[in-house]
């Protein structure tokens, strides 16, 4: 009987183990995953020349300039409101700023998501919170934050394309 309490036991100990290690690497992986995804948004940027940014390629869409806004402003939105990252203040009208502002804006909120992702615990990942389309798990928010920064960077990657801007190397892993 006694041997069946230290084998319980050392499942048990097992199982905690076994899920602390799956939450270091969860952690592992969005941060090298967020910090390609930042890098790869960042050099896409950088490839545009300053007088492409207020391209656009139809009268509706978004410029060039305004798509890096969007991505900027979601961003810090989603880290601040949602993840407990410090607030970035993005101003999407910034019409008429330099390339460099712009950049300096793009950087500072894609840096600030990757040090809220650093120190996010983990143990939280799973907590439901109060989101504009419904209740959603923290971990969600995580997942909203890729997908939207890919889908307007895929658009940006277009953009750059039509002005025959090569993009940098995709690099998604």
């Amino acid at each position: 009987m006694l041997s069946m309490r230290y084998f319980s036991l050392a499942i048990c100990l097992g199982l905690i183990t076994g899920t602390t290690e799956a939450q270091d690497f969860f952690t592992e992986d969005v941060i090298l995953k967020w910090t390609n995804a930042m890098d790869y948004t960042l050099e896409l940027a950088e490839a545009m020349p300053a007088e492409k940014y207020d391209f656009k390629p139809t009268e509706e869409q978004l410029t060039f300039q305004e798509q890096l806004l969007h991505m900027a402003q979601n961003v810090a939105w989603l880290t601040s409101s949602y993840l407990d990252g410090e607030k970035v203040d993005v101003d999407r009208q910034m019409k008429g700023s330099s390339k460099a502002e712009v950049m300096v804006v793009l950087r500072k909120s894609l840096e600030t998501a990757r040090a809220t992702l650093q120190t996010l615990d983990t143990a939280t990942l799973d907590d439901e919170i109060s989101f504009f389309a419904g209740p959603m798990r923290r971990r969600r928010i995580i997942f909203l934050l890729f997908d939207h920064l890919t889908h307007h960077r895929g658009q940006a990657v277009v953009y750059a394309r039509l002005q025959g801007i090569k993009p940098p190397r995709y690099r998604g892993w």
